[in-house]
């Protein structure tokens, strides 16, 4: 079985993921579209934090996602 890391290498550029990865003092995840891929690293674009670049040897788990659901109106 390919782990997450190789997984990602297989997916199209424009998929929607979510790629949970190593950091300093824990674990954190980027969920968003994917804008780049390479055997050394890829491109999350997220709604908060723009493009963050992981490199596939810092990946614990990753998976495509279904779309976001639709923004709800504001209520007054």
């Amino acid at each position: 079985m390919d782990s997450p890391a190789q997984q990602l290498t297989h997916l199209p550029v424009g998929t929607r993921v979510v790629v949970r990865y190593r950091i300093d003092g824990g674990l954190t995840d980027a969920l968003g579209d994917l804008v780049h891929v390479d055997n050394v690293s890829c491109t999350v674009r997220t709604r908060r934090h723009g493009d963050v670049v992981v490199n596939l040897d810092l990946v614990t788990a990753a998976k495509p996602v279904p779309p976001p659901p639709p923004r709800r109106p504001r209520r007054f």
